[in-house]
């Protein structure tokens, strides 16, 4: 299958690092032009150069602002008025004893995790509605569906995104734009890794602390290994191409067989 997004124009939101630069590099190989959004110029500038590094003649466009503010999404649309391709990737995550987590702590994370999609769907939707095609995505968690104990704000925030892509999805109907929500199992990303060593002895070596941790707190992974971020891009491309056109409404898991269901 040859997925090609050439012409099209997509936005990855905290795509220098993780899982957001696996999905700009897989969307930059597959012909898109693709703006790398994070906090800092410099980490968006660094990003792209690391890009441009695996993919020859990529078209990449620094897109550096906080979208989980109002003032930064609005930044982001000054640069990018329209997009084809939106990724709402942007998230945030830590292990925290339920009782201890704030009120404070529990409207950081839907205002980092959830808002700031919603914000930015509402901004580009109706341009790609008017165009006639569009693709918007939410990278979600097997932890919308397992809430994990020792992180329910985390879950609670995942949960939510997988009810605002179902929502949008309806609201697109009919207008050639598909919106669709991505169930990421365990992955492996620096981030993860220093959640993998808090939750079991940090001293272990990597690979041992992977196998410590999927033995002790996710044994119901089929793949029993973390996840690479580049198979969640690969899922990514696929829903951001002319051949995903019949998806939508959808929770496509790339989860590792992680949540123990027959269903999406």
């Amino acid at each position: 299958m040859h997925l090609d997004l050439t012409g099209k124009t997509a936005l990855v939101t905290g795509s220098t690092q993780g899982i957001g630069a696996a999905i700009a590099v897989a969307l930059a190989r597959s012909g898109a032009r693709v703006a790398v959004n994070g906090r800092t110029s410099e980490s968006v500038h660094a990003a792209i150069e690391r890009l441009r590094a695996d993919v020859d003649g990529a078209e990449a466009v620094p897109a550096p602002a906080d979208v989980a503010t109002s003032e930064g999404a609005e930044q982001v649309r000054e640069y990018l008025p329209h997009v084809d391709i939106l990724v709402n990737n942007l998230g945030i995550f830590g292990p925290q004893p339920a009782m201890e987590i704030t009120d404070d702590d529990w409207r950081r994370y839907f205002e980092v995790n959830v808002l700031s999609a919603a914000r930015l769907t509402r901004f580009y939707l109706p341009g790609m509605t008017e165009r006639g095609w569009g693709r918007i995505q939410y990278i979600a968690s097997d932890s919308a569906i397992v809430i994990p104990s020792e992180m329910i704000h985390y879950g609670m925030s995942k949960t939510a995104l997988l009810g605002v892509s179902r929502g949008f999805a309806k609201e697109a109907a009919g207008t050639g734009v598909t919106v669709n929500s991505v169930i990421a199992g365990p992955t492996h990303t620096g981030g993860v890794e220093d959640f993998v060593h808090k939750m079991v002895d940090g001293d272990l070596p990597w690979e041992q602390a992977q196998r410590e941790f999927m033995r002790q707190h996710r044994p119901q992974s089929l793949l029993q290994r973390l996840i690479e971020p580049a198979e969640i891009a690969n899922m990514v491309v696929y829903l951001s191409s002319p051949q995903a056109s019949a998806t939508t409404g959808a929770a496509v898991r790339v989860d590792g067989g992680y949540v123990d269901s027959i269903v999406p």
